[in-house]
Order: structure tokens, then sequence, then C-alpha cells
């Protein structure tokens, strides 16, 4: 029963908390005192309540833009947006704060949180990847306009990552052609793709199924494409090895060079004789 009753008091006395906290907060949005708003919203960021502090700062930005309140009510304005996860608006506001206030102490920062915020919003390497290439290009600009940056590290793992997630995304289109028996672009894509990526952790497995993409390619073509497609097969079978001498993949694509000189050799019998 004493434990019914505790239980009642505080289930009421947090909603007489929260009435009153949601009581004061109506009370300061009605205020005509900007000053009074500011505080208000400093106090709430400290306390990580984002939406409160979006709205007071939102009420008051026209009042004290390009008063020494405007930078920081912009800058926590922009923060805000980041910690409720709307990364894009987020990006567009630090890159409107660094623009207007590139001589703020905290026109390095606004930058930085401009790349990341993208960087954040970018999605998973199987969709559309236009704002990992954003992000890494900002990234690499911040890098080279502040070199000795404390938020370096994390700006040079930013682009790490987003590399590895363009390598994914041409990578899983490039075998995406060879699942759907396109062999012919599979090999234009995998030769793009290591044009591109020279230095990827991919390089191996594309170099196996450009073999793998020609040997197919050669065995559907009509007659009088195979003896090129075969000895095509040969010859990317040979910078496999080449680059790769160890190769996991080494004992299946030997298996593809030699059907390859084996339907070569039978190739250029047959013309001979007939």
């Amino acid at each position: 029963m004493k434990k019914q009753i505790s239980s009642r008091y505080l289930f009421i006395l947090a909603i007489l908390l929260a009435s009153s906290a949601c009581s004061k907060f109506r009370r300061l949005e009605r205020s005509e005192d900007w000053r009074q708003k500011y505080e208000a919203g400093q106090d709430y960021f400290k306390k990580k309540d984002y939406y409160h502090t979006a709205i007071l700062f939102e009420q008051i930005l026209p009042i004290v833009r390009g008063l020494p309140e405007g930078e920081k009510v912009e800058f926590y304005l922009a923060y805000c947006q980041y910690y409720q996860k709307t990364y894009l608006l987020a990006s567009n506001q630090f890159k409107i704060f660094y623009e207007t206030y590139g001589r703020s102490p905290l026109a390095e920062e606004a930058y930085f949180m401009y790349a990341y915020s993208l960087y954040t919003g970018s999605p998973d390497s199987q969709l559309d990847q236009k704002s990992s290439v954003e992000a890494m290009g900002a990234m690499q600009n911040f890098l080279n306009q502040f070199p000795g940056s404390q938020f370096n590290d994390k700006a040079t793992e930013v682009v790490a990552n987003c590399q590895q997630k363009l390598e994914q995304k041409e990578f899983n289109n490039a075998n995406q052609y060879l699942k759907m028996r396109y062999y012919q672009a599979a090999i234009i894509a995998f030769g793009n793709f290591r044009k591109t990526f020279p230095d990827s952790k991919f390089m191996e497995e594309i170099s196996y199924l450009k073999v793998l993409a020609q040997y197919k390619l050669a065995v559907q073509s009509i007659p009088s494409k195979q003896l090129e497609r075969y000895t095509s097969t040969i010859e990317f079978y040979r910078e496999l090895v080449d680059s790769f001498p160890a190769s996991q993949y080494l004992k299946e694509a030997e298996k593809m060079y030699t059907a390859s000189l084996n339907q070569i050799n039978f190739i250029k019998s047959k013309n001979k004789n007939s």
C-alpha cells in the first residue's frame, strides 16, 4: 500500500514539474526580452535540450544578427540541427556561419562541422554516394586550409571512410554487371575501377573477376570473336599472376587459363584445316 502511494506521489510530482517547466518556457517564448531568451537558450543547450534552444534562438536571430551575440546564436543553431539529426540542414548552417564569420575563433570548427555533417548524413555504400563525395571534398579542403587543426585526425579518418564507401559502391556496381551476365560492361567497369582506385583493397579480387568476366564473355561469343576473347582472358590471367603471385584466386583462374589455351589451340587447328 505504501509503495502504491509513493509511486502515485512521484507520478504526480513529475507531472507538476513538467507542467511548471512547460509554463516557464511558454513565458520565455512570449517575452520581448531577447537577452532573457539568449541566456535561457544557452542554459537549454548546456542541458542538451536542443529542441527548446532552437525555438528560442530562431526567435531572436533576426534581432541579434550583427551583434556579438548573433555569432553564438547562429553557431548554436547549427549544432542544434546536427544533434537533432537533420544533418543536411546542419551542414548548410555551418557553411553559412563560416562564410559569414570567417574571422571568428569558431570558424575553423564550423568548417569542420560543415564537412562532418555531410559525412554523418551520407547513406550506406549501397545507396547514392553524392553526399560522400561532397563530404570528402569538403573535408580535404578543410585539411588543406587548416593543416594544424585539432580536428585533423578526425578529418583524415572521415576522408578515408568516404573513400572506402565510394570504393565499395563502385565495386558493387561493377560486380553487379557480372552477376547480371553483362560481361562486356563488367570488364569495362572493372578496368575503370582499377584506374580510379589503384590502391584499393579490392584490387586482387577485381583482377580475378576481370579474368572471370572475360572468360565467360569468350565462352558465349560467336565463333568469329572467340579467338580474340580467349586471348584476352590469357592476358588478364597473366596480369593477375604478375600483380598477385600468391593470390587466393589463382587456382580458379588457372582453370580458365588452361581452358582458354585449349580453345585457342582448337580454333587455330580448325582454321588451319578449313
